[in-house]
């Protein structure tokens, strides 16, 4: 019986011989090549900080899954829970809920504070997190640019405890 063929890419390098070495950094680089292809087009698990979104997500503590196939907005609905990268704070990334998609009419202000209607224009959303008070969203730097959108929250990962699916709970209302 002749044994199974090895496939190179699998291939654990010796620690001896004169072609150890460059095989380990090989191995070393299509790992990271790897991560790096799965959490650009694919998906990111990331902690989550700020007071934004509670109760949905935790203060501190809190590791969420977010899928890389929803970036720039596709197939984003209203209700959904988004990471971005934040249009104020420049390599800060943030998760907020989509309130609003291109076309649609919102509250610009907060709920009782203020009441004009914007309506969202194409290429665009309008967020907020889940706890207004300490959300700085779409009241703040208006509607987001849908290019800015890096994915959708689908899970919440850790505390292990608390992991859960990451659901859309708003329901359409008919005026």
């Amino acid at each position: 019986m002749r044994p199974l063929p090895r496939l190179s890419i699998l291939r654990i390098p010796t620690l001896f011989g004169p072609a150890a070495p460059f095989g380990y950094i090989i191995n070393i680089a299509k790992l990271f090549f790897g991560i790096h292809l799965f959490s650009e087009y694919v998906g990111q698990v990331k902690e989550t900080a700020g007071p934004s979104m509670l109760p949905t997500l935790n203060v501190t503590g809190d590791w969420i899954y977010s899928s890389r196939l929803y970036r720039r907005g596709q197939g984003i609905k209203v209700g959904d829970l988004v990471s971005i990268k934040h249009p104020m704070f420049p390599g800060i990334s943030a998760c907020k809920r989509v309130l609003g998609m291109p076309g649609d009419f919102v509250l610009r202000d907060t709920p009782g504070v203020g009441q004009k209607m914007i309506q969202i224009p194409e290429g665009h959303c309008w967020l907020a997190g889940d706890n207004v008070p300490d959300s700085r969203d779409s009241r703040d730097y208006g509607p987001l640019p849908l290019a800015l959108i890096k994915g959708k929250v689908i899970a919440k990962v850790l505390p292990f405890a608390e992991r859960k699916w990451i659901e859309n709970t708003l329901q359409p209302t008919r005026i």
